[in-house]
């Protein structure tokens, strides 16, 4: 089977596009690759299934942000909220894949919007915009948490006009040509016959209302940019490429919307000493061949600080010891991982006159004394010269 596009590759859109963009794209390449429109290329009919399938995900705000988090892998095997049953037209959950919602984007597309019913108008309230920010954070502070203060750009509720886009103490009249309902009806021929369609009245922008003295401050939008600063606190035990969701701290929304939200996504910092594999911590730390043959007591650093970690006598090279409860917390259970020592056996470069006799006295005692290992191995070379 070949291998999904990405979504957003898909429809030709960036991971920060705003979801107008996403159905603006939509919209365009379900227009050039609809199937009633391309009879004689067949395999237009696969790249609308293609196009349906991304927008079906990138236009719902928990699929997207589970697609965010874990690519395709969070909708195999039909998972819960993936898309699962594309498998062409006329299939379960309606016309090509398109889920509830979708016809009603077809028939925007085709015939101006007549399909819905009782869907909000153009300018209703609009939910605003989700907002990214890339977060840098120390090793420790992952590990244990951290409060961190941003600055961050947005719009934000206009305070002259709260938001009405109306000058203070002016008035807002009701379009006298679509009666408030920011829509007008009229009658259109098209492939199917005569339909009733729907636009956006062209008087009041599909509004629903006249603004004659917009306000000064935003200029009619109701909203304007403003930096503010937020608290945002980090949980014990994120990772790289973690991201926390801070709900309504996105930018305002439009007509008494409700606010986006904002996406603080972490870039953890490598550090010097610790290697990070799930809740558990790796180091290296060095001790001398006395050491690792007669054993000993040394200071080991940790993530609480330095600790004694006894070594064992005889210890080899590479020998991995583990201090218990000394790793990073879980994020679900709160239970911590373990620290694991590599021991590095470090052999001298200079040797005193006195250390290299002591070393000779040494070696001549265990003549006779050779361990196993090296007697298993020197009986394989005997063999290769029989």
């Amino acid at each position: 089977m070949a291998e999904k596009k990405d979504y957003y590759e898909v429809l030709g859109v960036s991971k920060t596009a705003t979801a107008e963009e996403i159905k603006k794209a939509y919209r365009t390449l379900a227009r050039k690759y609809h199937p009633d429109l391309n009879k004689d290329n067949p395999a237009a009919a696969d790249k609308f299934k293609e196009v349906s399938e991304a927008y079906s995900v990138l236009s719902d705000e928990t699929k997207r942000s589970q697609y965010d988090q874990f690519g395709h892998a969070a909708f195999e095997n039909g998972g819960a909220g993936g898309p699962g049953g594309f498998g062409g037209f006329g299939g379960q959950g309606g016309f090509g894949g398109f889920e509830a919602g979708g016809m009603e984007d077809i028939f925007d597309m085709f015939f101006g919007g007549q399909g819905r019913r009782g869907g909000a108008r153009q300018g209703g309230p609009q939910r605003g915009s989700d907002l990214r920010y890339d977060l840098d954070i120390a090793f420790e502070e992952a590990a244990f948490g951290v409060e961190k203060e941003i600055s961050i750009y947005r719009d934000e509720q206009c305070e002259r006009c709260h938001g009405s886009g109306a000058e203070p103490g002016s008035k807002v009249e009701t379009c006298p040509e679509c009666h408030g309902t920011g829509e007008v009806r009229f009658v259109q021929n098209t492939m199917f016959g005569q339909m009733q369609s729907v636009r956006p009245c062209s008087r009041c922008h599909g509004e629903g209302k006249i603004i004659s003295s917009p306000c000064h401050d935003c200029h009619g939008k109701g909203t304007q940019k403003k930096s503010k600063k937020l608290k945002v606190k980090i949980p014990a035990g994120v990772d790289n490429g973690s991201r926390l969701r801070v709900a309504g701290e996105g930018a305002a929304g439009t007509k008494g919307g409700a606010p986006g939200d904002l996406y603080v996504y972490l870039n953890v910092r490598a550090h010097k000493f610790f290697e990070r594999s799930g809740v558990d911590v790796y180091c290296e730390v060095p001790i001398n061949i006395v050491q690792a043959s007669l054993g000993a007591e040394i200071e080991i650093p940790t993530l609480d600080g330095k600790v004694v970690m006894k070594v064992p006598a005889g210890t080899q090279p590479s020998t991995v010891l583990r201090l218990k409860g000394k790793g990073i917390p879980s994020l679900r259970s709160g239970t911590r991982g373990d620290q694991l020592v590599r021991v590095k056996v470090v052999v001298p470069r200079k040797l005193s006159e006195k250390q290299k006799q002591a070393l000779q006295q040494f070696a001549d005692i265990c003549k006779d004394n050779i361990n196993p290992e090296e007697k298993g191995f020197l009986n394989k070379i005997k063999g290769l010269f029989k």
